[in-house]
């Protein structure tokens, strides 16, 4: 899984044109939950810093609709856990 900082600035653009969403990787995960499978095929993550994607040597700028997906499986995890009773 990447290892992204919730507070990293970046930015959700689409390949369809449409305004892109500044913000933090927080701000473009729960975008990109809401939106429908054409959009999402769509989706890129543009951010700061480069990260490390799972079974890959090199680090990337750009996060494609997987990578994104399992930051919203990361995210879905995270709020889980923490609604757990202890």
């Amino acid at each position: 899984m990447m290892n992204i900082p919730w507070d990293q600035p970046a930015t959700l653009i689409d390949l369809d044109g449409k305004t892109p969403i500044i913000g933090t990787i927080f701000d473009c995960v729960t975008h990109f939950s809401l939106f429908k499978p054409f959009a999402k095929a769509q989706a890129r993550v543009l951010l700061t810093r480069p990260a490390f994607r799972p079974g890959k040597k090199t680090r990337t700028w750009v996060l494609n609709p997987d990578e994104i997906e399992m930051l919203v499986q990361k995210w879905s995890a995270e709020i889980e856990e923490a609604l757990q009773p202890d």
